[in-house]
């Protein structure tokens, strides 16, 4: 198949850091071409996959991030892009892109990576009467109802990404963005009531996730909790796969959370609360510990080292590996065509 893999403007793909999506957009294109796909990718800045690529941006534009005006002029860039590749899917990854699908022979699968409240779910519910809109995890389609689903295909990694390391730190670790949603402050708390030091990365640039820095995080900070920026690749790597566990307290509906496979992929459990898609990406028991309240992580904390790294490691390569995701990828394009096709014949 000819696909078009469309991403969002703001980041490179692959991220050199920060950029969850961009990240699954790289490895979902290599999958694609693994099973003998042919894919444009069509993206901001530089490209560093081994697809065809059209630029719509010559830098990514995440200074700007959000900014409706880039999300625009992207996805006009893109369907003119598209046109000339002439494919036989879109896969979209924007919020806006999606627009130009009704005006397109080709169909289009959309990737809705946000959280579907407020606004994020009022597009979403236009999206899903005009494209094929998939959800990166099954509690995803919990949170709001009236979306019309096309089907679920999870986030992934490439286990040979993320070396396997059966002995572990003493330390805990939590990466995420500054954020109380992401409970930057809760992990700190249980880290510290379990007697353990935890390490603490994450991007900390937009005003908001500043200002809760500044107010929440810096005054717990000390010699049990370090806070040690935003890190590359090679320096998340090290955090996650040298930890005793990997901490995930979040506060919302998070659709999917990349981090927990990328830990347990390294062969550090996760201890998490049990929330958004918790429960249907940690195996509870075998590659973490999932807890109903904040007062139950200090104990999860001092109790998971009796988990085996080997089996963290093993839930990611049977359920969140890029050859399952480009398989489930292939499959929802295969009957988005034929479904074209035979709307097609009956006109």
């Amino acid at each position: 198949m000819r696909i078009a893999m469309v991403a969002p403007p703001w980041y490179e793909i692959p991220p050199p850091a920060y950029g969850g999506t961009e990240a699954v957009v790289a490895r979902l294109i290599e999958g694609l071409q693994a099973r003998g796909h042919e894919v444009m990718l069509v993206a901001a800045g530089r490209n560093g996959t081994g697809a065809e690529f059209a630029q719509t941006y010559p830098e990514p534009q995440h200074p700007c991030l959000g900014q409706v005006e880039i999300e625009v002029a992207h996805a006009v860039g893109a369907a003119g892009h598209i046109d000339g590749f002439e494919p036989d899917v879109v896969h979209d990854h924007t919020l806006v892109g999606p627009l130009t699908a009704p005006v397109r022979r080709a169909p289009t699968l959309v990737t809705a990576h946000l959280a579907p409240v407020g606004e994020a779910a009022l597009c979403y519910r236009f999206i899903g009467g005009m494209a094929g809109l998939v959800s990166v995890s099954h509690a995803q389609q919990r949170v709001t109802s009236g979306i019309r689903w096309a089907g679920t295909a999870h986030n992934a990694v490439d286990p040979a990404q993320f070396p396997f390391r059966e002995r572990k730190g003493d330390h805990v670790a939590f990466l995420g963005r500054m954020s109380a949603d992401k409970g930057v402050h809760t992990a700190i708390a249980a880290a510290r009531a379990a007697g353990h030091p935890i390490k603490i990365a994450g991007r900390c640039t937009r005003p908001e996730e500043i200002e809760y820095f500044e107010r929440e995080i810096e005054p717990l900070l000390g010699p049990d909790a370090e806070y040690l920026g935003e890190p590359d690749t090679a320096a998340k790597v090290e955090l996650l796969a040298g930890a005793r566990c990997l901490l995930f307290p979040v506060h919302w509906e998070e659709p999917f959370g990349m981090v927990l496979i990328e830990a347990m992929a390294c062969g550090t459990p996760v201890v998490a609360l049990r929330r958004a898609a918790v429960a249907e990406i940690v195996e509870p028991g075998v590659s973490g510990l999932v807890c109903d309240t904040e007062e139950e992580l200090p104990a999860a904390i001092r109790e998971v080292g009796r988990l085996d790294p080997r089996d963290c490691r093993r839930r990611v390569s049977d359920h969140f590996d890029v050859g399952t995701m480009a398989a489930v990828y292939e499959r929802h394009y295969l009957r988005l065509v034929r479904e074209r096709s035979l709307s097609d014949t009956s006109r």
